[in-house]
């Protein structure tokens, strides 16, 4: 059975600033589906008093806005936050069986910055274990026997439900993209940095991204202009010429997922769409392993205090990846990131010499798979992370079993406006 529910962000903020839609009684209506809804997906971690706390900031926000034109751009748009940013006066579990007093932390700028814009946090969503592997209850919304990707597993999922248009991520390996895929939403990891990530309990502060997750691009758009630093507006005023990189990182990606992606570039050639097919990547078992120490590394030096202290609290994948970065020495670190950046340098010079604007490749190796007790393979989207480029899912289409299949886009460093503008276009073959 699908829970799927239409809720593009654009629309829905420009009726409730407006005063088309009554705030009170749209509120009515989102507690209405997480009592139907939710009680199925499990996107929101539970909070007592939920309904008491947000219609009392509905009514300040009314208080504080009575007149239409005067109303902040997310005037009273509910917002889905991952449990791993802090937000105030709401605990911070992270997913995790640790006390709750040992994760707090000041409220994170980036949320600071959405409620200033008017937003109201809804609730915190489920995440896998400290934005690891381990994963939560949430299910996908789409089906409901499928896992709805991780580690932002319930952000993803409440946005393809339509409980929120817009929900926060993070991705270390493929975080945002996807959960986006599987669920069938557009989800944004921006630049690496675009973002601040302050106030949020990190992996791995050389490889987390602070994402979003909406239905809709123009949505995405208005949320990224007001959390992007110095953000600048973009057209697309040309179709970008598409890189796919051939090799076998494309061949990570499951049969029926290739068949798929290549049915999606032959639409997108028949829209007018230039394809380069580039041999990049050759190297994607060095890629990936030195991905992994990294985040080992950093992980176990984030939890240097905490792990000694609860380590019977950890679960095991979770305690594997800590016990495995406190075994790589400071030099071994420090020639890791240093391989990083020339990593980055190394695409982007490919990018220019090929004379391709985007990288297309699948956002995963398939559509979600069966059960929950996993959150799938991110493999099709670390290198696009280890190298701190802009990258989303766009939505494009199912799978032979009816689950959401997504095309993954990836720009240049710094050019999120650019990225976003083109993804328009590239939506619309597919929807």
């Amino acid at each position: 059975m699908s829970l799927v529910n239409k809720n593009p962000l654009a629309p829905l903020a420009a009726d409730l600033r407006s005063g088309k839609i009554s705030l009170k009684d749209f509120y009515e209506h989102v507690f209405e589906m997480l009592d139907t809804v939710d009680s199925q997906v499990q996107a929101f971690v539970p909070e007592p008093g939920r309904r008491e706390r947000v219609m009392a900031e509905v009514a300040a926000l009314e208080e504080k806005y009575p007149n239409p034109d005067d109303r902040p751009p997310l005037f009273g748009v509910p917002f889905g936050v991952k449990d791993i940013f802090h937000v105030a006066g709401l605990p911070t579990q992270a997913g995790s069986q640790l006390p709750a007093d040992e994760l707090t932390g000041k409220e994170a700028p980036y949320i600071t910055q959405f409620k200033n814009a008017g937003a109201i946090v809804l609730g915190k969503t489920v995440t896998t274990e400290f934005a690891y592997f381990a994963p939560g209850p949430t299910r996908n919304p789409h089906n409901l026997e499928h896992t709805p990707g991780g580690s932002s597993s319930g952000s993803a999922a409440s946005v393809a439900a339509g409980l929120v248009p817009l929900a926060s991520g993070t991705q270390t390996i493929g975080s945002v993209v996807r959960p986006a895929a599987f669920c069938g939403v557009f989800g944004f990891k921006p630049t690496y940095g675009r973002i601040n990530s302050e106030g949020v309990l990190y992996v791995s502060r050389s490889l987390d991204h602070v994402g979003l997750f909406t239905q809709d691009v123009a949505g995405m758009q208005l949320a990224a202009s007001i959390v992007c630093e110095n953000w600048q507006p973009a057209t697309a005023d040309r179709k970008p010429v598409l890189g796919v990189p051939e090799g076998p990182y494309l061949k990570q990606a499951e049969p029926e997922a290739l068949s798929a992606f290549e049915t999606h570039l032959a639409k997108m050639e028949l829209a007018g769409y230039t394809i380069k097919r580039i041999p990049a990547l050759l190297d994607i078992e060095t890629i990936a392993h030195r991905h992994q120490k990294l985040m080992a590394v950093e992980m176990a030096r984030e939890h240097a205090e905490l792990y000694p202290k609860y380590k019977d609290l950890y679960r095991p994948r979770t305690a594997g990846l800590i016990e495995e970065g406190l075994a790589v020495s400071d030099d071994a670190l420090a020639a890791y990131r240093k391989a990083q950046l020339q990593f980055r340098a190394d695409i982007q010079a490919q990018m220019k010499a090929e004379g391709i604007d985007l990288w297309v490749a699948p956002s995963a190796p398939g559509p979600a798979p069966e059960g929950i007790g996993a959150t799938g393979n991110p493999k099709m989207n670390l290198p696009w992370t280890q190298s701190g480029l802009p990258s989303v899912n766009v939505p494009a289409g199912v799978a032979p079993n009816g689950l959401p299949l997504g095309v993954q886009l990836v720009g240049l460093f710094g050019a999120d406006e650019q990225l976003l503008a083109w993804s328009d276009g590239v939506m619309a073959i597919f929807a």
